[in-house]
């Protein structure tokens, strides 16, 4: 996409952390904005930020979990503003849990509201933007879906390794007719993506992040790579480059690295690797 002026960005979990930060940076590059969030308040009060700076934004309450969610954002925006052109499926949430004490009910949960967003917004914006033949997705996924660090967030993992997948075919499919894809794979991001969390399910688990490699980065700094990688047509967006040798180093003997990873964890059960 050569410009964002003028053009409508939609952003799911738009009211704080990555979301926020997006809609900001968007916003910057002359983008109008919807800021979508269960958090009514908090997207209203994102909306009236970027208002307040001389952008254009409206914020919408949105629950990604409803089956009708993306079918009213979607109606919302049209009848808002008239368009759509880019579409940020940004919601998660995690759990916590060793797995054999996570219940069938809460993979479900996870389930319907990281991954299945992103099958409802497919089905609801798809179309608009083939029809018209430009726009671009972006799909928030995360390091835990490239690589494993932890045991404690299977369903989080599963969903944002299945995210990454979703993209990688989505670009194979809608580039040719247009339509950009973007997979942004977050490391440590500042973000309260922990304050939804539930408690603990069985035995307390020791957090744990992908390594100290990776630098804790401010939401702001993600947003403006979301706005560049729009801009420049890029598919996968890491925001530490140095995880690719962290993927390298698994593509070369994958059974040696699930072992190295293995006898971390054994040994350090609780803290950050």
């Amino acid at each position: 996409m050569e410009s964002l002026h003028n053009k409508v960005a939609i952003i799911t979990g738009g009211s704080s952390g990555i979301g926020r930060a997006t809609a900001h940076a968007l916003a910057e590059h002359g983008a109008r904005i919807v800021v979508a969030d269960i958090n009514a308040e908090g997207a209203d009060t994102v909306a009236a930020d970027i208002t307040r700076t001389g952008g254009q934004a409206v914020g919408v309450r949105c629950d990604v979990a409803e089956e009708s969610a993306f079918d009213d954002l979607k109606a919302f925006t049209l009848g808002h503003f008239g368009q759509v052109d880019v579409v940020m499926n940004n919601v998660g949430v995690l759990t916590s849990g060793r797995p054999d004490h996570l219940p069938v009910e809460e993979w479900q949960r996870i389930i319907n509201i990281n991954l299945f967003s992103v099958v409802r917004s497919n089905a609801a914006f798809l179309p608009p933007l083939i029809e018209q033949g430009s726009g671009h997705i972006i799909n928030t996924a995360s390091f835990a879906g490239l690589f494993t660090y932890a045991y404690d967030r299977l369903p989080y993992a599963a969903c944002k390794a299945a995210i990454v997948q979703i993209s990688e075919g989505l670009r194979v499919y809608l580039h040719p007719q247009g339509i950009g894809v973007t997979v942004l794979c977050p490391g440590p991001v500042l973000t309260n993506i922990s304050a939804s969390m539930p408690p603990t399910f069985g035995p307390a688990v020791g957090i744990r992040g992908p390594g100290e490699q990776f630098a804790l980065l401010d939401p702001e700094v993600v947003g403006e790579q979301v706005a560049e990688a729009v801009l420049n047509d890029t598919f996968m967006l890491y925001t530490h480059d140095q995880v690719r040798d962290v993927l390298v180093d698994r593509a070369s003997d994958w059974n040696a690295f699930i072992a190295r990873q293995t006898d971390k964890i054994a040994q350090n059960p609780g803290i950050f690797l």
